[in-house]
């Protein structure tokens, strides 16, 4: 192999301590074309060692479950020392905490082990192409957890009419004001206002403002 040809390709890094898993990853990779794998390792530790002197790959394969660091341990390191590497992991772990903690920690794709080597080769060519791979269990799980993450609305219990005058009060209207659009009294609308600023725990219209964007709290 000319290095010419070796400088065109994708040099991918193994870090897997299955032996007969890694070494069908090496071979998946070795014959695909436009990908080599210049180094396959069996903990995380050997790896950080060649990294430090050596110029690092496009993408390594990492395991989660190994001695030593684990592959969630190694990603931070991984990308300290070398910040434009790309991590796909392939595991056999699909738990949450796994899950998110390795793609919190920097991971570019997270791959059950149980994937196809079709899906590897494709795994790798989305992460080239600037893409999140992940096989569908486990997008979602991902899709799960954002979900849970997403901070709720919180309910301070306005009635209907005290939505209704908060949305004037975001619009800059003044007491007098809402109470001619509404054809209600100056004094009911004052009582609503003041309930509100009860409700939402605010003193000035600034306050009601910044709560009501803050916490989207219109629709």
């Amino acid at each position: 192999m000319s290095s010419e040809t070796t400088a065109n390709q994708i040099d991918i890094w193994i870090i897997e301590d299955n032996l007969r898993y890694r070494k069908s990853l090496v071979n998946l990779i070795e014959r695909t074309q436009g990908m080599r794998c210049s180094h396959s390792f069996s903990m995380c530790e050997e790896a950080i060692d060649v990294l430090k002197h050596e110029n690092g790959p496009e993408i390594i394969l990492l395991d989660i479950g190994l001695p030593g660091m684990s592959g969630i341990a190694g990603i931070e390191k991984f990308k300290t020392i070398s910040p434009l590497v790309q991590i796909l992991i392939l595991t056999v772990y699909d738990d949450n905490d796994n899950v998110f903690d390795a793609l919190c920690a920097g991971a570019s794709g997270y791959m059950l082990k149980d994937s196809s080597p079709e899906k590897i080769v494709d795994a790798i060519k989305e992460i080239l192409a600037g893409g999140a791979p992940m096989n569908m269990k486990i997008a979602h799980k991902v899709l799960d957890m954002f979900t849970r993450l997403k901070p709720k609305k919180k309910d301070y219990g306005l009635t209907d009419r005290e939505k209704e005058i908060l949305q004037f009060i975001i619009s800059g209207l003044t007491k007098q004001q809402i109470a001619d659009k509404l054809f209600l009294s100056f004094h009911t609308v004052n009582t609503h206002v003041k309930n509100i600023y009860t409700k939402l725990h605010v003193n000035t219209r600034a306050g009601v403002i910044s709560k009501v964007y803050k916490e989207n709290l219109l629709p």
